[in-house]
């Protein structure tokens, strides 16, 4: 089977360790640092896997992603992200990427990955049990975060939000979740369709923050052939996947008022005309709708309509954040724990005490999303029969400074993106200076998840002088 690999990213350090990394392990492999650049290579060769980076300089990743499975729709697409874009990562698989690696990138993760691409049938948007029993492609291919299995936690705030689920579910009420990104909004949506009348009928999710203008009418209504340039076959859209089920809207307030006019005529009408069409189709679809904006404060600025707001609103939850729930911490834990340990065939036996107190400590920006990615990498990272300590975690847990990868490809460490330590306490005016010129930089670091040649380009540096800056503060560390 081949193993030819080409990798996408505008950082030409981390292309060039990824590659000899890569290489090493039997791997062949092209490199391109631009989207455009990617896409061309990929048109002119024959490639089992693409990793790509999500943000480039000429191009987001997702519209590489687009381009590469208009080309071939059964391309295997790795996309790199970092954590704060764990979102962003959910939302290219559900627009066909098939899987994500993590920035800073550690070499046996990425290894794992790429085995598991390798081995799985091509990406085509739907799975082949799917077609094999007939079912439409689409639907397989929308799924929840949590494949089905969640757990119920026991906090009060998550007390109160069933409480709220289980008044609402058997009805047809129009639903709005609010929440933070990562609250499990999906997951709970999907829980409301299971309890209610409608389980044995479709659950179809879209996210609305990925779509275009010109998109969104499609995968919503769907199209006829010819309706479009590349418009080659009739395609159904999401509520008619729906019908008789109940259609999820996530990030529904990033429509544009054109698509949130139709949308409202349909709701309305309970009829739906494909793009292109003349012919009208009755649809019986229950809609929850979900954003982390307030839609209410969104209809006063005009940025979505008032209408349809009301219409939406026959019922809202809030969900609430992982901070907010720390009696559930400990359980979701040894939950992502037992999930993970499945999914790597591995029996790491638990978490360190001082993990746990972190665990409790720690905000959760990313809430339960970013709480299972880190049990995930944790996990990969521990081995067998032993219990995941402080080591394993990522810099965002443990307040240390990873930073991307330095000035030569030689010895490349256990992580591309090695820890950074902090200056020194003990402060003169001198060290003063340099510290805040060490927490300018990595401010700028994290801002562009540690991407060092946009990082340059906003401290007005060249990429050499950012390296120099770096290498200074670690060896003021060892002094």
């Amino acid at each position: 089977m081949s193993k030819k690999i080409l990798i996408i990213d505008d950082d030409m350090d981390l292309c060039t360790l990824l590659s000899r990394f890569l290489t090493r392990n039997d791997y062949e492999v092209d490199m391109a640092h631009s989207g455009s650049k990617g896409i061309a290579k990929f048109k002119e060769g024959r490639y089992e896997v693409v990793i790509c980076d999500y943000r480039l300089g000429d191009m987001e990743g997702i519209s590489v992603l687009g381009q590469l499975r208009a080309h071939d729709p059964g391309v295997k697409v790795l996309m790199i992200t970092g954590y704060s874009d764990i979102k962003t990562a959910v939302e290219v698989i559900k627009m066909g990427a098939l899987d994500y690696v993590v920035k800073p990138l550690i070499p046996d993760e990425v290894l794992s990955v790429l085995s598991k691409a390798i081995n799985s049938p091509a990406n085509t948007g739907f799975s082949p049990a799917s077609s094999a029993n007939g079912s439409s492609p689409k639907k397989a291919a929308v799924k929840g975060d949590g494949g089905g299995q969640f757990m119920v936690g026991k906090a009060p705030a998550t007390k109160a939000l069933y409480d709220q689920i289980n008044v609402v579910a058997g009805t047809n009420y129009s639903i709005i979740l609010y929440g933070e990104s990562g609250t499990g909004k999906e997951v709970i949506a999907k829980t409301i369709h299971d309890m209610s009348n409608r389980r044995d009928k479709p659950f179809i999710a879209m996210d609305c923050g990925t779509l275009s203008k010109e998109l969104a009418g499609s995968e919503l209504f769907g199209h006829v052939k010819g309706a479009f340039t590349g418009a080659l076959q009739d395609k159904e859209g999401h509520f008619e996947l729906a019908n008789g089920g109940t259609l999820f809207l996530d990030e529904v307030g990033n429509l544009s008022l054109d698509v949130q006019a139709t949308l409202l005529r349909v709701i309305q009408e309970r009829k739906i005309k494909r793009v292109g069409g003349n012919k009208e189709m009755n649809v019986d679809v229950r809609i929850i709708v979900a954003s982390n904006e307030n839609l209410q404060e969104g209809y006063r600025k005009g940025k979505f309509r008032e209408d349809l707001y009301h219409r939406f609103n026959e019922f809202s939850i809030n969900l609430p954040p992982l901070r907010s729930r720390k009696d559930d911490i400990m359980a979701f834990a040894d939950f992502f724990l037992s999930k993970t340990n499945e999914e790597l065939d591995k029996n790491v036996a638990g978490f360190d005490d001082t993990v746990l107190q972190t665990f409790l400590t720690y905000s959760w920006p990313g809430n339960l999303r970013e709480f299972r990615n880190v049990v995930r990498r944790a996990v990969l990272l521990t081995p067998a029969g032993e219990k995941i300590t402080s080591a394993s975690l990522p810099w965002e847990i443990t307040n240390s400074t990873p930073l991307a990868g330095g000035d030569s490809v030689q010895d490349e460490p256990k992580r591309f993106m090695p820890q950074m330590p902090a200056p020194k306490k003990e402060l003169d005016l001198k060290d003063a200076a340099s510290r805040a010129e060490y927490e300018t930089i990595m401010a700028v670091l994290q801002q562009v998840n540690f991407n060092k040649k946009k990082a340059a380009e906003m401290l007005n540096i060249d990429r050499k002088t950012l390296y120099n800056k770096i290498k200074n503060f670690q060896d003021q560390d060892q002094q």
